[in-house]
C-alpha cells in the first residue's frame, strides 16, 4: 500500500512538474499560455544593394547641397524655379484654394495642373516669362480629380505674378567636396561605401523589424487578457490624444478636423482605433514584463542608460537628459525592456520557411 501511494504521489509530482515547464505565465492582467519556440513566416532575405540604389542616394544628397542662383537675363524655362503669386478664376469669380503669394514652383516637376487634350499645363505656360511679367493662363482640371472631386474636368483662369526666376546648381561629386561635408570618408569611393554600408543596414534593418512584428503577433495570439490595468490605458490614451493634437496644431487645425480631413475617419473611430491600440499595446507590455520576470532578463541600470543613449543618438539628440526630459523617463526604460525580451523571442522562435500556396 505505502509503495502504491508513493508511486500515485510520484505521478503527481511528475504531473505539477510538466505542468510548470508548459511555460504558462500569469499576472492579474494577463495569462501567457507559450512564449518560448513561437512558429513565425521565416522572412525574406534582405533586398541586394545595386550600384543604382547607391548612386540615387548620391545623387540626393548632392541636391540638398544645391544653390540657388538668381535668374535675370533670360526668360523661364523648364528646370527652373519661379516664385509667384497666383489666383485662381472659375467662370470670373476666385475659388477658395487656388490662390498663393510668393509660391516656390519648380517648372516641369508636375506640381500643378497638366496639361489636357485642349490646354497646356499650369507649368507650361509659365515657361517664356520674365521676371516682373504678369499674365493670365487657361487651364483645366483633370478628370478625375481626386483632391475636389467637384473641380473635375473644370476650366480655370490664373492671374500670374512671376517675381523671380532661379536655377539649381547640384554640385558635382568630388574628393574635396566628400572631404567638406562627410565626417566619415575623404574620397568618392570611400564615400559610395558608406552609402552602399548605410543602406545593407537599412536594409537588414527592415528584416529584423519584419521578424519582430511577427513574434509580437505570435506572442499576443498566445495571450489572454484577464483585464486591464486602466491607469495604464488612460495615461497612454492621453500620450496618442496629445501626439495627434499636436499635429493637428502643426496643420493649423483643431484635432477633429485633423482627424476628418487628414487621417479621413470620423472622430468615434479615430477614438475606437486609438483605444483598441492602447489595449494591445498594453496587454503586449504586461505579458513582456511577466517573460522578463520569469527569465531574468530585466535591464541593469547600466544596461538601460546604454540604450537609451543610443535611443537618444537614434532621435538625433546630442543632450541624453534633454531626450529623457521629452519622451519620460518610465517610457523609455519600458521601451528597452520590451526590446530586451523581443530579442529573447526572436532567437527563441522557430522560423517557418513560406511556401508558395501559404503566401
Amino acid at each position: 500500500m505505502k509503495k502504491k501511494i508513493l508511486a500515485v504521489m510520484l505521478a503527481a509530482a511528475l504531473a505539477g512538474a510538466l505542468a510548470g515547464c508548459s511555460g504558462e505565465l500569469s499576472n492579474d492582467y494577463v495569462t501567457v499560455t507559450q512564449y518560448k519556440g513561437l512558429e513565425v513566416p521565416q522572412p525574406a532575405p534582405a533586398e541586394e544593394v545595386t550600384d543604382d540604389m547607391v548612386e540615387q542616394v548620391v545623387q540626393s544628397n548632392l541636391a540638398a547641397y544645391a544653390q540657388s542662383e538668381p535668374v535675370t537675363d533670360r526668360a523661364a524655362e523648364m528646370g527652373d524655379t519661379v516664385n509667384i503669386d497666383y489666383t485662381g478664376y472659375i467662370d470670373g469669380e476666385a475659388f477658395d484654394g487656388g490662390s498663393a503669394e510668393g509660391a516656390d514652383l519648380e517648372l516641369g516637376s508636375n506640381s500643378f495642373i497638366g496639361a489636357t487634350d485642349d490646354y497646356e499645363g499650369f507649368e507650361e505656360q509659365i515657361v517664356g516669362h520674365e521676371t516682373g511679367d504678369e499674365f493670365d493662363i487657361k487651364v483645366q482640371f483633370p478628370d478625375p480629380y481626386t483632391r475636389n472631386p467637384d473641380m473635375s474636368g473644370t476650366v480655370a483662369d490664373f492671374h500670374i505674378v512671376l517675381n523671380s526666376i532661379s536655377l539649381q546648381t547640384t554640385p558635382e561629386l568630388t574628393d574635396e567636396w566628400v572631404q567638406e561635408n562627410s565626417e566619415d570618408s575623404d574620397t568618392v569611393e570611400e564615400y559610395r561605401e558608406a552609402i552602399r554600408s548605410q543602406l545593407e543596414e537599412s536594409m537588414q534593418a527592415s528584416v529584423d523589424a519584419e521578424l519582430t512584428d511577427s513574434v509580437q503577433t505570435a506572442l499576443m495570439e498566445n495571450v489572454e487578457v484577464n483585464e486591464y490595468p486602466e491607469d495604464r490605458v488612460e495615461e497612454l490614451t492621453k500620450q496618442m490624444t496629445d501626439y495627434y493634437t499636436q499635429l493637428a496644431g502643426l496643420y493649423g487645425v483643431e484635432l477633429g478636423e485633423f482627424v476628418e480631413t487628414y487621417l479621413q475617419t470620423t472622430e468615434e473611430d479615430f477614438n475606437t482605433q486609438i483605444d483598441t491600440q492602447v489595449r494591445q499595446s498594453v496587454a503586449l507590455e504586461e505579458a513582456l514584463k511577466l517573460i522578463a520576470s520569469k527569465q531574468h532578463l530585466e535591464p541593469s541600470e547600466e544596461e538601460y542608460q546604454e540604450a537609451i543613449a543610443e535611443y537618444a543618438e537614434e532621435a538625433g539628440f546630442d543632450d541624453v537628459e534633454e531626450y529623457i526630459g521629452q519622451v519620460g523617463e518610465d517610457e523609455l526604460k519600458a521601451a528597452v525592456l520590451r526590446d530586451k525580451v523581443t530579442d529573447y523571442l526572436v532567437d527563441e522562435c522557430i522560423q517557418v520557411e513560406q511556401s508558395d500556396e501559404s503566401e
